[in-house]
């Protein structure tokens, strides 16, 4: 009879090694680009993937301000949020949260397709997104990736 034995293994923050990557968001379609993004700071890329550790890799989105959306939804697709007050219902359209603050489109579709948890606010600190070609994490040594 054989002896060997396969054990399913379990990642937890001791065991996980994480990485830095740079992604370059220029000219990719918003949609397409968050969750791939969203994938990679999950950890749902790596053999050991356990859902209830933060066993993702750090990513670097570079050139926020040159991310596309599909079809007309620069002009169409709204961002909603509530100020508490009564009556404080207010919309902001993608073409002015782009030339306000271009982050914030990559960082909430990012946000949309993790977890609503704990875990999901912890794994979204693995996220660093900036508008222009240049960052501030040179000394982790990060790999380019493209996606």
């Amino acid at each position: 009879m054989d002896t060997l034995s396969y054990k399913t293994i379990s990642a937890n923050s001791a065991t996980v090694e994480k990485k830095w990557y740079v992604v370059d968001a220029d000219g990719k379609t918003l949609g397409r680009f968050s969750s791939e993004v969203a994938k990679i700071i999950r950890g749902k890329n790596k053999p050991d993937f356990t859902p209830h550790v933060d066993c993702g890799d750090n990513v670097i989105v570079v050139n926020a301000e040159k991310i596309q959306l599909s079809a007309n939804k620069m002009e169409t697709k709204k961002y909603i949020r509530h100020t508490t007050y009564p009556g404080g219902q207010r919309e902001t359209l993608a073409k002015d949260l782009l030339a306000k603050k271009p982050e914030a489109l990559i960082e909430k579709a990012v946000k949309g397709m993790l977890p609503k948890n704990r875990l999901g606010n912890k794994i979204f600190h693995n996220l660093f997104v900036y508008a222009g070609p240049d960052h501030p994490h040179a000394a982790q040594k990060p790999e380019s990736i493209e996606l």
